[in-house]
């Protein structure tokens, strides 16, 4: 395989010491950087590397007034298989939190959504790791889109124990979820990974001028032709976060998640006509939640004073680490707090594969879907038991007032009271006590 050009971005520094592990310590030991952007800039710049691809500089090409230029652009896009990009695209990137050992399970997931999307449209992909990438996954990705790529590692301070979390109570709230069976409670990097997605991506150096990103993970599969453009379609249409599959949480990762929101929105007297769609009858989370492993969503709405504020809230309350916060519901919550129903969209005709959970269309009474997806011969999890989806569907908007939050607020406390009745040391203490008065 021929080796193609990566290089430097337009206007990053470009010029670094041999020693990069002194450079690196030397720009977190600086104290007097204008920003955090520019610090997190400086000590990923070594780090970032960019291959234009073809489609990027023959769609400029084929647009010159140059008569001769543009003919033979065009022919070379024809030899390709390259398709010219539309008139109008969303300002959007593909977003990919992936490792370099990855590489033989993205590059399957790569193929069906250029094929199914993107090679009609051209949005570049974005790949962050916590860890330099490889010369060979850099190398295997830009030869398998003709989309632009970026390569950039995550800044220090998004992928670290915050100094407001002891590290001994963190290992020991770890080793206390892994020894209860909690699906990845002792490992910290799953609990990095949830703390990036839900407060940091969207501050990343390389996203700070993107408007939307589209969430992909390696191994999901794509099953159904895209004939319109989902980013367009969410500008166009006031939405501002969407999602495919919405199922149930397991409650031992966010014992007190709901808690802290209930409090949060408390004091910011927090409303919105979503809220309920999260809540049981007891006040109660309910547990829904979107999954996040696929999500198109507004990067500005995750920039802005409302998300922020409320991810630094729960961020200070130590959950990430102390409990196993996942960034699907706290995306999910802060949609349901900050956002309306009709802002939030669900892509029902993207056939979509994560692990054993899969939603495809219904290709059954529709001919439409018939032709454009291939789905597998496997449970649609739409109708499983643990589906949020017929919640959804059935959501009639109701506001979620001050009032709403105090009531559940109220309850929660209420039943924390009659749970302490019955605890068991407390059932046995008072037993001895009632044998102990029996006497007089």
């Amino acid at each position: 395989m021929p080796t193609l050009p990566l290089v430097r971005l337009p206007g990053w520094p470009s010029d670094f010491p041999d020693d990069l592990n002194d450079y690196r310590q030397s720009v977190l030991q600086n104290t007097s950087w204008a920003s955090e952007n520019e610090k997190h800039r400086a000590e990923i710049a070594p780090y970032v590397w960019h291959h234009r691809g073809p489609a990027d500089s023959l769609d400029e090409q084929s647009r010159s007034a140059d008569h001769e230029t543009s003919q033979r652009a065009m022919r070379e896009m024809a030899r390709l298989g390259i398709l010219p990009s539309p008139d109008r695209r969303a300002n959007a990137y593909f977003v990919v939190l992936i490792r370099n050992r990855e590489l033989n399970q993205f590059l399957p997931t790569l193929r069906q959504l250029e094929d199914r999307f993107n090679k009609r449209h051209h949005y570049p992909y974005l790949f962050l790791n916590d860890e330099p990438f490889s010369q060979r996954f850099m190398q295997f990705v830009a030869a398998s889109t003709s989309s632009n790529v970026t390569f950039a590692t995550i800044p220090s301070d998004h992928w670290s124990l915050p100094d407001f979390v002891d590290e001994a109570e963190a290992a020991e709230a770890r080793r206390r979820m892994k020894e209860s069976n909690v699906i990845y409670g002792g490992s910290l990097s799953y609990r990095h990974m949830c703390r990036f997605n839900s407060g940091f991506f969207y501050k990343h150096p390389l996203l700070q001028s993107v408007d939307w990103y589209w969430r992909v993970e390696p191994g999901v599969d794509f099953y159904c032709d895209l004939d319109y453009d989902p980013f367009m379609y969410m500008q166009e249409n006031g939405k501002l976060y969407s999602f495919v599959i919405a199922l149930k949480e397991l409650e031992a990762t966010i014992p007190s998640l709901w808690q802290h929101t209930l409090e949060y929105m408390q004091k910011t007297n927090a409303t919105s006509d979503l809220m309920s769609f999260f809540v049981s009858k007891t006040g109660n989370y309910n547990l829904c939640h979107f999954w996040s492993n696929f999500e198109i969503a507004s990067l500005n709405w995750l920039r802005s004073d409302a998300y922020d504020s409320y991810f630094t809230y729960l961020d200070k309350a130590k959950g990430f680490f102390m409990e196993r916060w996942g960034d699907a519901p706290v995306h999910s919550i802060a949609a349901g707090m900050l956002l309306n129903r009709d802002q939030v969209h669900f892509f029902d005709d993207i056939g979509y594969r994560h692990e054993s959970f899969m939603h495809c269309p219904d290709t059954v009474n529709s001919m439409s879907m018939k032709l454009k997806c291939q789905c597998p011969k496997r449970k649609n999890f739409d109708s499983s038991e643990g589906s949020c989806l017929p919640r959804w569907k059935s959501y009639v908007p109701s506001l979620w007032t001050q009032r709403d939050t105090d009531e559940a607020l109220r309850l929660m406390r209420e039943a924390r009271i009659v749970d302490s009745v019955y605890d068991p040391k407390i059932v046995v203490e008072r037993r001895r006590w009632y044998s102990f008065f029996s006497g007089f």
